[in-house]
């Protein structure tokens, strides 16, 4: 089992919405995405979708969109980003969900030795314009992370054998790269990866790519050319010590 992840898919088959009026770098969009996801990923590997994957207001219409997601190969962890309007409560999400598609909400899963914690996160202070709503949102979001990573520790993360991967939607810092309530929280969890979307039009060489050596990467699917991109090459069998 191998570990990929793709942010911000923004499907729109109910409602359809171009996204080539945010720039040159969407075109062939979503269709690159359905061609070349099938060429790096198998059907027992694992992809992880860090927010915003549908532009639908309600469930079924964003349903009609993840139906195309979930024929494809893999297992997939939904986490939501600040588009995704349609995630319902949680637990009627996960029933809603096709076969193969999972999602966190203030929690963790465990697939196999793997361990998949997360939360959406928001805009961090800095010298940038942070109003009290700001404040207010990104407190609830720690608290959110804060939840999911005592999750995964009690779903064995940290235990020899295991794999964490900490997946948020916004990144855990400013474009200064500060630290923030949610690298403490990174710092403190040690997980073997973290992945984080949102940015458009970003280069790889201006964006978090490591936090106290933990790998960071940003999979925003226009910055990876629609391709998912590989997390963790191979995860040791369920009950090694490797």
């Amino acid at each position: 089992m191998r570990v990929f992840a793709i942010a911000d898919l923004h499907l729109s088959y109910s409602a359809p919405k171009p996204m080539t009026v945010f720039g040159a770098n969407w075109a062939g969009h979503p269709q690159l995405i359905f061609e070349r996801w099938p060429e790096v990923v198998g059907p027992e590997d694992v992809v992880l979708l860090p927010g915003d994957l549908s532009w639908a207001m309600r469930l079924p219409g964003a349903l009609e969109d993840l139906s195309h997601v979930a024929a494809l190969p893999g297992t997939k962890v939904l986490l939501r980003g600040n588009h995704d309007y349609w995630w319902p409560a949680i637990g009627k999400l996960r029933q809603s969900l096709p076969a193969g598609m999972l999602a966190i909400q203030n929690d963790a899963l465990r697939i196999g030795n793997l361990i998949v914690s997360g939360t959406r996160g928001w805009v961090t202070p800095g010298p940038d314009s942070f109003q009290d709503e700001d404040r207010r949102i990104y407190e609830r979001e720690l608290e959110r992370l804060k939840l999911s990573l005592e999750s995964a520790k009690r779903l064995g993360a940290g235990e020899v054998g295991t794999r964490h991967i900490l997946m948020l939607h916004y990144p855990p810092t400013g474009p200064n790269f500060a630290p923030t309530g949610f690298t403490d929280l990174i710092a403190r969890a040690a997980p073997d990866a973290v992945v984080y979307g949102h940015l458009h039009g970003v280069p790889v060489s201006r964006s978090l790519q490591h936090w106290h050596s933990i790998p960071t990467y940003l999979v925003a699917a226009d910055g990876l050319g629609f391709r998912p991109k590989l997390i963790l090459e191979q995860l040791p069998e369920v009950g090694s010590g490797a």
